[in-house]
């Protein structure tokens, strides 16, 4: 268990305050020697600078550093020119997103699909970026069906992606059966479980209706009977969130990443309880 990697997600901060305030987490997070940071992308570009000015901040304190790209509304010069701009920063892996359609914007651009933008980044730059891409293990709110959703997941990987990190989830059951699933259709890429600590409870239920993930209902009605006390909310969600950690663990996953919100400490928790 203690050589299991994990990983730690970012958001690019929008103030200086910000800046500052995810300096401080990630300091403290690198403690832990993570595999790499990732951050994400703001759909339509919305925040593709800053996402560049993280990730070069994290390659200059000696981390490894992954920017999330998301193809949807994009053309395929304007993702060549964030490609060679990513190379010329000695960055050296990619979250490949589909990303969603920036509210008002009515077509999804050049690509349409996570696995066009895999294939594409693998014909104009070979092996150069190691390729995450995203998996639903409770099924990607869009798809028809869970076969189908396997099926496009399969189609990202035969682009040509190297692994994938889940949605979050909080039943353990929820991965192990993907898995199945994945294995009986010959996936054999490491797919890594996404793990988001409770911190509030009105956040998380407003974050999982909108992704399609899942809060068991024994848990919502347990968050919910703590009514504002946040301290029995965080405590309850550090012993759940760990326990599944553990079982993840134990059961093969190949490593945690940890979607953190720009805070450590919820993460630092987690991982203290796991003694990795």
């Amino acid at each position: 268990m203690s050589n299991s990697p994990i990983s730690f997600e970012f958001f690019p901060p929008q103030t200086n305050e910000g800046v500052e305030k995810l300096t401080l987490a990630r300091g403290k997070l690198a403690a832990l020697n993570p595999e790499f940071f990732s951050v994400t992308f703001g759909a339509g570009g919305s925040t593709r600078d800053r996402t560049l000015e993280t990730v070069t901040q994290i390659k200059a304190e000696g981390f490894d550093a992954a920017p999330h790209l998301s193809c949807v509304g994009s053309t395929r010069e304007n993702i060549r020119a964030i490609l060679k701009t990513y190379q010329d920063a000695g960055i050296s892996r990619i979250v490949a997103l589909r990303g969603d359609l920036p509210s008002g914007m009515a077509t999804a651009g050049e690509f349409q699909y996570a696995n066009e933008l895999v294939e594409f980044i693998r014909a104009e730059t070979g092996d150069h970026f190691h390729l995450e891409v995203a998996a639903y293990p409770e099924f990607h709110p869009q798809a028809k069906s869970a076969h189908d959703d396997i099926l496009n997941f399969k189609r990202k990987i035969d682009a040509g992606a190297n692994s994938a990190i889940t949605q979050y989830f909080y039943n353990a059951d929820s991965y192990f059966h993907f898995m199945d699933e994945c294995q009986k259709l010959g996936i054999t890429a490491p797919i890594v479980p996404g793990i988001m600590p409770i911190v509030r409870f009105s956040q998380l239920a407003r974050f999982s209706d909108a992704c399609g993930a899942e809060i068991p209902r024994w848990m919502r009605k347990t968050m919910e009977g703590f009514g504002d006390d946040n301290e029995s909310v965080q405590a309850f969600g550090r012993d759940i969130v760990t326990r599944m950690c553990e079982r993840l663990l134990a059961g093969g996953a190949p490593g945690l990443h940890f979607y953190t919100l720009n805070q450590s400490a919820p993460c630092i928790r987690i991982i203290e309880g796991l003694s990795l």
